[in-house]
């Protein structure tokens, strides 16, 4: 029942927001966020201390072999928590603003972690695809009615671009199913992956590229990712802590749990292919990154840069690259959604993001500029914070299966450091500019999100043990299926 409440309580919260609009919708919001996040802890604490996972099915569609099934496991547990986790900090990011107690604000985001925790919990592949779709309405709205310049034009190409390729899941989701044995079939995960395996070469190669397509978007990686810089920009800063965040979560997910056991003779033939677009696209976002004038637009590029490594580790199908892609979705979530804020802190007190325009924040709020170098450096995995650690193994890797591509992929550690080095001098050090001589110090509300966040890095580089032995079991048994 716990797996049930973790899934249907934000949607039931989210929905009474949005309808009965409430004036105290913050506190109602923050407060359902955090009794949230308790449970996910407590669900993850038993599925630990679990030999299998923690799994509900009840029927669905009986007649079609559907189920609404709900699992935790070591892989899928490492997402639930992260998306339990950070949406206490999105939706406290918005106190003191004038979106804290607007209900449709507060009640999309919480519909929104329903459908994301969906994707993550499902077990039947048609309730994950339903979830998986699901998810794009609420940050739909959320951007297209609170989003900035060109929101609508730029949130529609979003919504299509996405939609049009879960049409590649889909149609391969019942391919597959319509394989699987007995009378009325099953669109068990578990079934499906042993039905797909025993398909001839060609149909795994098509069925590959009909997946990794749908999910390459989703992520996105190159050449799949045009959506992606203009969409984190224009969206509100919830809207982009949610999509960088968690959402992008559901593609990398999607190709461990699907793509990976399902199709291993497509990952013959299109592995290094897919592979070296991944590498592409984080020497290509790392440069982009470089160039970039507005910073909220330079920290999408390096998102887009960061899901380009987790996609090549993953797709080594090793115990490193799962493990550190697992472990790198969690640190990269934390640390996004700390930039992102921040962007908007400065933003709110500047109306600006301009490069150009900022300088000498330090000056004015030491704390921030603290803040912004911890969390920056937690991105561009300096030792001891929590990029470190997934951004090491992913890179081993790589590295293991391919020595030129590794070192390829390597240089994004030299250009991560340019980009970040360059925002942090423009925006916190110099000297301060006519915008920045009144910069305000941060509120207390500001601090309760950034002092964690901050603590969350440097605890995830120093202890990564206890996530990393979370996880251990359950992609062992994936690699030992891969080998």
């Amino acid at each position: 029942m716990y797996l049930l409440f973790i899934l249907l309580f934000p949607l039931a919260l989210g929905s009474y927001l949005l309808i009965a609009k409430p004036k105290n919708a913050f506190v109602i919001s923050l407060t359902g966020s955090i009794i949230e996040a308790i449970i996910v802890a407590y669900v993850l604490i038993q599925s630990s201390q679990s030999a299998n996972a923690i799994a509900i099915s009840y029927p669905w569609i009986p007649e079609a072999g559907l189920s609404f099934s709900l699992w935790v496991d070591g892989i899928n547990g490492i997402l639930i928590g992260l998306t339990g986790l950070l949406i206490p900090f999105i939706i406290g990011s918005t106190a003191n603003t004038d979106r804290a107690n607007n209900p449709v604000y507060q009640g999309l985001i919480l519909t929104m972690q329903t459908a994301l925790l969906g994707s993550f919990l499902a077990k039947d592949a048609f309730l994950f695809y339903f979830f998986f779709e699901a998810s794009l309405l609420p940050i739909y709205f959320l951007s297209a009615q609170f989003g900035g310049e060109n929101r609508i034009s730029i949130t529609f190409k979003f919504f299509v671009y996405t939609l049009f390729g879960s049409l590649f899941l889909l149609i391969g989701l019942i391919y597959v199913y319509l394989r699987t044995p007995g009378a009325v079939g099953s669109a068990d995960i578990d079934v499906l992956v042993e039905t797909a395996r025993s398909l001839p070469a060609t149909s795994q190669n098509y069925l590959f590229l009909a997946f990794f397509i749908a999910f390459a978007i989703k992520m996105p990686i190159f050449p799949f990712h045009t959506w992606q810089p203009d969409t984190y920009t224009t969206s509100p800063a919830q809207g982009s802590m949610l999509l960088g965040g968690i959402m992008l979560k559901m593609g990398t997910y999607g190709v461990i749990r699907l793509v990976l056991p399902m199709f291993p003779l497509g990952m013959i033939t299109w592995g290094t292919t897919v592979t070296i677009l991944s590498v592409i696209g984080i020497i290509y976002g790392s440069i982009i990154a470089i160039q970039q004038k507005d910073a909220k637009r330079l920290i999408a590029y390096s998102s887009f840069a960061h899901v380009g490594l987790m996609s090549a580790g993953i797709l080594t199908g090793s115990l490193a690259g799962i493990q550190g892609a697992l472990y790198q979705m969690l640190s990269h979530g934390i640390n996004i959604v700390g930039l992102f804020f921040i962007i908007e802190i400065i933003e709110r007190r500047t109306k600006t993001r301009e490069l150009a325009q900022l300088g000498g924040i330090t000056q004015a709020s030491y704390m921030l500029s603290v803040a912004f170098v911890v969390l920056s450096l937690g991105s561009v995995a300096l030792p001891l914070t929590n990029g470190f650690i997934g951004e090491f193994l992913l890179l081993k890797s790589v590295f293991d299966q391919d020595m030129w591509i590794g070192i390829i992929a390597g240089i994004t550690i030299i250009l991560g450091a340019v980009y970040t080095l360059r925002l942090i001098q423009k925006s916190m050090f110099g000297n301060v500019s006519r915008i920045t001589k009144e910069f305000e110090d941060l509120t207390s509300a500001e601090k309760m999100v950034l002092v964690p966040l901050v603590i969350l890095v440097l605890v995830g580089g120093i202890f990564p043990q206890t996530v990393l032995n979370y996880s251990a079991e359950s992609v062992e048994k994936l690699t030992q299926l891969l080998n």
